[in-house]
């Protein structure tokens, strides 16, 4: 059974020459419910695979206003549901305020990331103008997707069977008045999410922590010294680790309402160890090599120490390019990470001595690092990043470290195939922390389609064990989660580490 339910009407103008509304990037219309006795499954869906993955992606629906960048679209949520070796599949977009109001006034309201001078009515984010598209990140938590957009937005929430919008969360969403920034984090054992947002006004940052039953039981301002531009965040089994990076809008400029990125040099980064349900004055600030950092992959204790993996960029620079070149270029200049290396990097803050440790993991430029759900928080041992396109923001394969004994293992999708943010499936009853699989979401330009790819945890090389091909070919997107079938109805994990 393949069903379209719904398709919405695009108003992007065919003669729009923007790149990112074209190829990889068009957008989609249509939203579909399907499963496997009708899509097309090239090998075999493993048994042992039970639960669900979610992709988020930047669908934009409106000719934009002012120059679109690819971070600008509605949120589309696609998901595949596994159970005995069957598969459901379906998309829809996240049904937030503002994509509401476009639908019904027929155009775009907002301006996007690179023209936030144009607005003209109540934004949200950080800057405080974009529409809230709710279309970076996505997880799970007691029993409902949760999608928001990087800067903060409303904690939009989806019933994870359906994908209907339920709407800002109604337990704690008035209680946060400036959102819920992407990459929240759950802690598999207790149930709890973590979360942080950075408005650009005092105190500049502020962290909290929703319980298993969907409660809001903590919210504190963090005091920093001026607006920043944080990413993410990490957690420990007592523990969350702020950044506090030297990328940011200059203080100048936003005086005048500009917004201007410069990344200061000689300045340290910082990062606030703070206790799970600490205060302002209990963080304790370490500081570090200068640098910028997107995503980690894990947090752990080990001793005395707070040990952090993710990637790290040293040196983050605007990309020139020649007079001729055009808002285009510089956009794919600047997102390509050949142009900004990112590698895998640890970090280790000694809460007895107050002193950071520093090494570099690898060479080879690697972000959007993962590992598996039941380990966040605790040691763990592998870390599964996205290997780039050079000269674009396309993802090329996927790349295993084993941070144990420093092997390391690779796959390509293939010349014109790229993916999007792995995730980490392990199988029922696992028997080892990589017993299991990795999903990828993988568009193939050469036949114009999309597919769920399948891969073992434990030997990405051998390539794919299934791949499952979607009605049409969908969207480039990023972020990602896994739902373990246990965890749908809401934190019932029984969760234990082999």
């Amino acid at each position: 059974m393949i069903e379209v339910v719904n398709e919405v009407r695009l108003t992007i103008s065919p003669d729009n020459d923007n790149p990112f509304l074209k190829g990889p990037f068009q957008s989609n219309a249509r939203e579909y419910n399907a499963n496997t006795d009708s899509l097309k499954v090239i090998g075999e869906i493993p048994r042992d695979l039970h639960g669900m993955f979610v992709r988020n992606h930047h669908n934009q629906v409106h000719e934009p206003m002012g120059t679109y960048h690819p971070f600008d679209g509605d949120g589309m949520l696609h998901a595949m549901r596994f159970e005995n070796g069957r598969a459901e599949y379906r998309n829809r977009f996240v049904r937030t305020t503002g994509f509401y109001a476009e639908e019904a006034a027929g155009r775009s309201l907002w301006p996007g990331l690179l023209r936030p001078d144009l607005a003209e009515r109540r934004g949200w984010g950080a800057i405080g103008a974009m529409k809230d598209n709710a279309g970076t990140d996505v997880k799970c938590h007691a029993g409902m997707l949760l999608a928001s957009m990087s800067q903060g937005s409303e904690p939009w929430r989806l019933d994870p069977y359906t994908l209907e919008t339920l709407g800002p969360d109604r337990n704690w969403a008035r209680k946060i008045p400036d959102g819920v920034a992407s990459h929240y984090k759950v802690d598999p054992f207790t149930g709890e999410m973590m979360f942080f947002n950075y408005p650009e006004r005092p105190p500049y940052m502020n962290y909290g922590v929703i319980d298993r039953n969907n409660q809001l039981v903590h919210y504190v301002p963090i005091d920093l010294p001026g607006s920043r531009w944080p990413h993410d965040l990490g957690i420990t089994q007592n523990f969350t680790v702020l950044h506090d990076l030297p990328l940011y809008f200059d203080p100048e400029g936003l005086r005048q309402g500009q917004h201007k990125l410069v990344f200061n040099r000689d300045q340290p980064a910082r990062f606030g160890v703070i206790p799970r349900y600490g205060n302002n004055a209990q963080v304790r600030w370490f500081e570090a090599s200068p640098c910028y950092i997107l995503h980690i992959t894990n947090c752990y204790e080990s001793g005395d120490e707070v040990v952090m993996d993710g990637c790290i960029m040293p040196d983050y620079k605007t990309v020139p390019v020649n007079a001729t070149a055009n808002v285009y270029d510089r956009i794919r200049a600047n997102l390509d990470k050949h142009n900004n290396p990112t590698r895998m990097y640890q970090w280790r803050f000694n809460l007895r001595t107050g002193l950071t440790t520093e090494r570099q993991i690898d060479d080879e430029i690697t972000e959007f690092p993962v590992c598996s759900n039941d380990y966040v928080g605790r040691p763990y041992r592998y870390s599964y990043n996205v290997l780039y396109k050079k000269g674009d923001w396309l993802f090329s394969g996927l790349k295993r470290y084993d941070l144990q004994t420093g092997r390391m293992a690779r796959f390509e999708y293939g010349e014109g195939r790229y993916g999007s943010e792995p995730q980490v499936a392990r199988a029922l009853n696992a028997k080892a922390e990589d017993d299991g699989y990795v999903i990828s979401m993988v568009a193939d330009m050469n036949t114009d389609s999309s597919e769920i790819m399948i891969l073992r945890a434990d030997d990405l090389a051998a390539g794919p064990v299934a791949r499952i091909l979607l009605p049409e070919r969908m969207g480039i997107g990023t972020h990602a989660c896994w739902v373990e079938g246990d965890r749908l109805d809401g934190e019932n994990r029984n969760t234990v580490l082999n």
